[in-house]
């Protein structure tokens, strides 16, 4: 799936822009950038541990509560354009106690293994029904139909998933010179009960200079959301308002229990026009938020509820894999202080954080009650074993 979305450099269209004959202030650099995204996950998502996946979910359905649970997760990312003197490119993030992290968590290149990446899709079955848009029924024009039997082996349709929606990556191992992260083969085990990022933070690596930032900004409340079908077969999801989210996006996916048998897969996103997939999954800065919000893309943050179609439910058959998103602020740090004038600004380095709060639903699920609601309390789960599970044309779920 990776392969098919679009990644944009903000870094790199910053450096375009001061360039340009004219502009008020050139700058250099920056010679390090770091990027860490933070994730609530609660409901079912949290059921799952730190990365949210559905197997994991499940192997507790039976066995626990998604009310009142929380997860956190955390993922980092250094890039340099400076190699080490002596390799491999290695750091450390150091966070203060409260975070409940330990000392450090270790930043590292990334492993490859030889057949542990697919070089293609698995041959799907049947046909895939695109749906999109809150409201009772479905608009003119839907499902939009994908025949996999005409699709060639391991090619995805064009214009299944956004353009208009890229996923964004300032950093990452194909726009650095040396790149490290975490989770990663040394640990990943993430934050647990009780955890804060408030407070100082600090990178230091062997490739570049050490970043120093302090974050007023902590985890974002956990989504509770509810599900219910109304009388016309529609769904209702309703969510409790999160007050530092910018904006929500929904989505679903139906049918999956057909998959080996060919029948239909059913995929719908609250979205106003047909958009899926991209980083309406992912985290997203609250500029871009503001414009898709205009664009009808993706729910203002007063929004609480969203209507799936009564045609989505009856082609899902009797469960659907539900999903809401929902974007949240970011923190930006730089150094050295941007000087003011027309001088030129020589950047040693940059970091980012960002926050979203996400929650899963099993709808139409009869877990002992738990398969209509989700809950976002203050109990974090304990991670669960992770399970392989795919979506449509064997792409991994947003949640696995």
């Amino acid at each position: 799936m990776r392969s098919s979305l679009r990644f944009v450099s903000v870094a790199t269209i910053a450096a375009m822009l001061a360039a340009v004959p004219g502009s008020a202030q050139k700058s250099t650099g920056p010679k390090e950038r770091y990027e860490m995204d933070v994730a609530t996950m609660s409901g079912f998502a949290a059921m799952a541990g730190g990365r949210g996946g559905l197997g994991g979910a499940m192997s507790m359905a039976f066995g626990g509560d998604p009310n009142n649970r929380v997860a956190y997760q955390l993922l980092l990312r250094l890039g340099s354009g400076q190699t080490p003197p002596a390799p491999p490119p290695k750091g450390d993030h150091f966070f203060q106690p409260q975070a409940k992290l330990g000392k450090s968590v270790p930043l590292i290149a990334p492993e490859r293994k030889e057949g542990t990446y697919p070089t293609e899709f698995e041959r799907p079955k049947g046909r895939l029904l695109l749906y999109w848009g809150c409201g009772a029924k479905a608009g003119p024009g839907q499902p939009v139909v994908i025949d996999f039997a005409k699709v060639a082996a391991g090619q995805v349709p064009p214009n299944l998933f956004s353009s208009a929606v890229p996923v964004i990556r300032e950093v990452s191992q194909a726009n650095s010179k040396s790149y490290v992260d975490w989770p990663n083969a040394k640990g990943g085990k993430q934050p647990g009960s009780g955890s804060s990022l408030l407070g100082a933070h600090r990178v230091a690596s062997n490739i570049g200079p050490d970043i120093n930032f302090t974050l007023a900004q902590d985890y974002m409340p956990g989504l509770s959301a509810s599900t219910a079908i109304q009388g016309d077969q529609s769904v209702m999801i309703r969510w409790n308002q999160v007050p530092s989210a910018t904006g929500y996006v929904a989505w679903t996916i139906g049918g999956m229990d057909r998959q080996d048998k060919g029948g239909d897969i059913v995929w719908w996103t609250s979205s106003a026009s047909q958009q899926f997939g991209g980083g309406l999954w992912d985290w997203l800065p609250p500029s871009v938020v503001a414009n898709l919000i205009t664009r009808k893309i993706v729910m203002p943050p007063t929004q609480t509820s969203c209507q799936i179609p009564a045609e989505v439910k009856k082609a899902s058959g009797e469960m659907m894999l539900g999903n809401l998103n929902a974007f949240g602020p970011e923190a930006n740090f730089s150094y050295p202080p941007k000087p003011a004038g027309n001088a030129v600004w020589n950047i040693d380095w940059t970091a980012k954080v960002r926050f979203r709060s996400h929650t899963m639903l099993l709808i139409g699920a009869d877990f002992g009650g738990m398969g209509g609601s989700s809950g976002g309390g203050s109990t974090p789960a304990e991670p669960e074993k992770k399970k392989k599970c795919k979506g449509p044309l064997g792409i991994p779920l947003p949640t696995c």
